[in-house]
């Protein structure tokens, strides 16, 4: 079947013939319209796709194919095949001076080398499914299998065969070592030979130089190997054309440059003059067969029909380029991220976008998307506790392999990075709940709380990935409850036990009633106003702990370096008289007499405090080194962590050098500031770790009673306030549930919302009845936790980017978290030695990885960049910028009234706030088009459930497009660098 091309140059051959007298003048612009702008291209995308079905349904396979163009090339030695080109998915070319490979970049080909490759194929001959266990035997049954008009003389053949048998000269991969062995044994003349000799015959077996070849790590496994062999020669008057496929993989001794089976060949030989129009087709046909769309076609091809309609299907999707307009020697580097042959095959590609901003057929097309979450786990089965039970039956088959999946050393690097962040997020938020509530809760009921919580949360929860923490909204209430209990004169502890119960109950309502099934009506627009506003929290406190040691070490500003001599600080036991507690002393004049000392000398200061004496001098509050180290320790570890955990994309050292950094990053920053401040001997402060079992308020007791302190009605007006912890549980701990289960995550063993919640109810009477914390998800912490357990795959081929297969799915990380985080009492002598400003530069770099990882923050970035230079972001393509830019106004101008109320006496109503974002997402429909919220969020249930009917089934192609789609959404466009050899 003729593809555009060719339709356009039969249109323009019939446009130049003379038109016959009579004939209608109308006719040949009918026939222009209706031959070169058919109705549609379905045949050929049908045949494709016809193709692609029978091999999903397992009919056949399609490994991946390295390629390898050799040509013959004249030297002094006489002809001799060599190595120019290879692929895997990417195109590498040996440089010119013949001793490394290009980096990999995306083949231009000139669009004439495609129309000559075609004629090759229409011509040449075609062997498929060839039986044959030798390199010699494919070329003797590739000779005697031409047309008769194009068979050659059996002397040609015989210098043909011979020629064709030859050994090519293969450019390997070396390693340094190699390098340097090769530089050792050849010193003067610069390099050394690993050519055989020109005339060799091929060999049968693998040279050293293939087994010893590294770039067979970068081959993906069961992958095999296709041969593009073009040249010309001066015995030939016309060319010679084959193109073979295998029945089986076969091993071809030293023909490839890497010992593969090899499935296919094309070899193109002819007459002199035309060496470039060779070289150009033999890139063309590897470039072919690196297109996964013909690569199947070329699999399933029963006759050259086959054959020339999948290239024709390939250059029905050619982009031309026009001359002059770019520079030919410009190398693309490859993008990052492709699109799916699935899309390529739809039988109507032209119809399925729209271009109106406002229209509902496109809408209804992306609401095949639905929400990322709306799967089975939300789905209402209208029984008690239906949803729960469903949880458990998909939970429990994969109980074993949640332990035996976390034999991994990446699991390590997981548990010391969240262990650190847990128990520094224990001692933060333990401190901060001491001072809030007069030491009823502090820093080790923090710590037994995490422990415990977090330990039977890993154990028996449908998210085990999920870290439990106190959270700053649970903190803010923590806060009014006790003061409201201060006022009104009643146990704070007790009314807190009675809460928790109410909390509890109401919890199981909602998993009896599977409320989570609201979870549904959580979007985009709410998910990333709740996580812009924990991880601006996080960024918040680390640097108010940080500005907070200007007090605790201050700087004497005062200080001239020129008055050094006249500097002195003494302990004063005679004299009540004013401490030097500020920075207002005068500095006394050189010549002015020093006071005698009224202590014995050599009192430090915390004996002098001892003793009821108080510090005088000009230099007592002198620390000049602390604040400022602490700050260098604050940076430097936060750079570190940003830097080394991209240390996987550089470009120095070997891949697993690279892997081994990037998933160790935050221990070694850790290790690393420690190892600074450790050699600076300065008393920085240091994480101080209760070393005592018992409560911090000695007034209290282990176990809360909730009788006997309070009136007997307590118990029955602690539900009011219950319902507002309830919705911010229920809020806290869902939205933090849907971010770390979304589609992108690639997870396989489920989610488990109403066990989730279940979990977190139940614990709500455990922790309220032995006065330890509150606790829910903590969103930061989670991602931190699910972004370390990044799986990843180990082969990648030379400019493709690793593949995301998803995250280590285990309960074993958390447990340990946990169950160190409890034993870290014992564990102070150790502890003590990490600075708390490498703490908080490591909770600086989660927060800050966790806002980078929405949408909201691309789009806060929009709103200061000029257009021209704004990145390429799929949703630009099919919304307005000022409607963005709506968008994004309204979602922070939400998260301003969310921290307002967070900070404020207003606290109170702020968990139903959170319920209010789900309205105030309603209400934009009345805003946006359904069209713009498709692609700036994701649309509610109902709406995408009304746009969605009357849809035509294919899901599971419809499906694998609009989720890859829904990938390339939220996530930037590849930056096109173009670098010119």
């Amino acid at each position: 079947m003729p593809g555009a091309a060719g339709v356009a140059l039969q249109v323009a051959d019939a446009c130049s013939q003379p038109r016959p007298e009579g004939s209608n003048p109308e006719a040949p612009y009918q026939a222009f319209s209706c031959r070169t702008f058919p109705s549609s291209m379905a045949p050929v995308a049908e045949q494709a796709g016809a193709i692609l079905q029978q091999e999903e349904q397992g009919d056949a396979t399609c490994p991946l194919l390295f390629i390898q163009l050799n040509e013959l090339l004249s030297t002094p030695s006489g002809l001799e095949w060599r190595e120019t080109a290879r692929w895997i998915k990417f195109e590498e070319k040996v440089e010119d001076g013949g001793e490394r490979w290009s980096a990999p970049h995306v083949p231009a080909l000139p669009l004439h080398s495609l129309f000559q490759l075609r004629t090759c194929l229409q011509k040449g001959t075609m062997l498929l499914d060839l039986d044959a266990h030798s390199f010699k035997e494919i070329i003797d049954k590739a000779l005697s299998g031409q047309p008769e008009e194009a068979e050659l003389q059996p002397e040609l053949r015989e210098r043909l065969e011979a020629l064709l048998l030859r050994q090519p000269q293969h450019q390997p991969t070396k390693s340094l070592l190699w390098l340097l062995a090769e530089l050792g044994l050849s010193p003067c003349r610069g390099k050394a030979k690993s050519w055989s000799e020109p005339r060799a015959q091929l060999s049968e077996t693998p040279l050293k130089e293939q087994l010893r070849n590294r770039f067979k790590k970068k081959v993906p496994p069961g992958a095999e190997a296709a041969h593009v062999a073009v040249g010309e020669v001066e015995f030939l008057e016309k060319s010679f054309t084959a193109f073979i496929r295998l029945r089986q993989g076969v091993a071809l001794g030293s023909l490839a440059e890497v010992t593969l089976p090899s499935r296919f060949l094309f070899i193109l030989l002819g007459p002199r003059a035309k060496v470039k129009a060779y070289h150009e087709v033999g890139r063309a046909m590897a470039t072919l067969l690196t297109d996964e769309l013909f690569q199947r076609v070329a699999w399933q091809a029963e006759h050259r029909e086959d054959l020339i309609a999948g290239m024709e299907a390939f250059l029905d999707e050619l982009t031309v380029l026009p001359p002059r307009k770019w520079d030919p020697s410009a190398r693309i580097p490859p993008p990052r991220c492709l699109p799916s042959p699935h899309r390529r095959t739809a039988v109507h590609p032209l119809n399925r976008q729209s271009h109106g901003n406002g229209d509902m057929a496109a809408a209804g097309h992306r609401a095949g998307l639905g929400h990322p979450c709306s799967r089975e786990e939300l789905e209402r089965t209208g029984r008690l506790f239906g949803g729960l039970l469903q949880d458990i039956r998909r939970k429990v088959p994969w109980y074993v392999s949640d332990f035996s999946d976390a034999l991994h050393p990446q699991c390590l690097s997981a548990v010391l990075y969240i262990y650190l962040a847990t128990v520094t997020n224990a001692i933060t938020f333990g401190g901060m709940l001491g001072d809030a509530t007069a030491n009823m809760q502090g820093v080790v009921e923090s710590f037994l709380g995490t422990a415990f919580a977090g330990s039977i949360f890993c154990l028996f929860s449908g998210q085990p990935l999920t870290i439990l923490s106190s959270t700053g909204p649970v903190l803010v209430f923590e806060r009014l409850l006790f003061s409201f209990s201060q006022d009104h004169s009643l146990d704070y502890l007790e009314f807190r036990l009675w809460i928790g119960i109410w909390v509890a109950f109401f919890g199981v309502v909602l998993v009896a009633t599977e409320a989570s099934h609201l979870v549904r009506y959580f979007t985009r627009f709410t998910e990333e106003g709740f996580c812009a506003l924990i991880s601006l929290i996080f960024i918040y406190d680390s640097l108010k702990k940080m500005l907070s040691l200007a007090d605790a070490f201050p700087i004497n500003w005062q200080y001239r370096l020129d008055n050094i001599t006249s500097y002195s600080c003494i302990c004063n036991l005679s004299s009540p008289g004013h401490s030097s507690a500020g920075n207002d002393t005068p500095l006394p004049s050189p010549l002015a007499p020093q006071q005698p000392p009224a202590a014995p000398a050599g009192l430090s200061r915390t004996q002098c405090l001892g003793q009821g004496g108080h510090l005088l001098g000009t230099s007592c509050q002198y620390v000049p080194d602390v604040t400022l180290v602490s700050f260098l320790l604050f940076g430097g570890t936060f750079l570190s962590c940003t830097m080394l955990k991209c240390f996987r994309s550089s470009r120095y050292f070997p891949v697993g050098v690279r892997k081994l950094v990037s998933d160790f990053a935050i221990i070694l920053a850790i290790l690393a500031s420690c190892a600074i401040d450790a050699a600076l001997g300065l008393e920085t402060p240091k994480l101080l770790v209760p070393s005592e079992l018992k409560p911090t308020n000695p007034a209290r007791g282990w176990i809360v009673f909730p009788f006997g302190a309070n009136p007997w009605w307590v118990c029955l007006v602690s539900a009011v306030p219950a319902v507002l912890v309830t919705i911010l549980i229920f809020m806290d701990q869902q939205i933090t549930a849907i971010i770390l289960n979304r589609r992108e995550y690639k997870l396989q063993k489920g989610a488990g919302f109403h066990l989730d919640l279940l979990c977190v109810s139940l614990l709500m009477v455990v922790t309220s009845a032995t006065g330890l914390p509150w606790y829910v998800s903590a969103t930061v912490i989670s991602l931190a936790h699910m972004e370390s357990l990044r799986k990843e795959s180990a082969t990648s081929a030379p400019g493709e980017h690793p593949e995301f297969l998803g995250i280590r799915e285990q309960r074993l990380t958390g447990l340990a978290v946990f169950v160190l985080t409890g034993v870290s009492i014992f564990m102070a002598p150790i502890l003590k030695h990490i600075p708390m400003p490498v703490l908080y530069g490591v909770f600086l770099h989660m927060g800050v990885v966790a806002l980078n990882s929405i949408q909201l923050t691309d789009r806060v970035q929009l709103l200061l960049m000029p257009a021209k230079h704004q990145p390429d972001l799929p949703y630009l393509r099919h919304v307005p910028l000022r409607r963005v830019h709506l968008f994004t106004v309204i979602q922070l101008l939400c998260l301003a009234l969310l921290w307002v109320l967070k900070s404020t006496m207003a606290a109170i109503i702020f968990p139903v706030m959170l319920l209010a974002l789900v309205g105030i997402r309603k209400g934009l429909e009345r805003v946006f088009s359904l069209h713009d919220l498709s692609w700036l969020d994701s649309l509610l249930p109902e709406t995408a459930g009304k746009e969605a009917e009357g849809k035509q089934p294919g899901k599971r192609k419809e499906e694998e497009s609009n989720g890859e789609e829904f990938e390339l959404m939220h996530h930037q466009g590849p930056e096109i660098n173009i670098s010119v050899n």
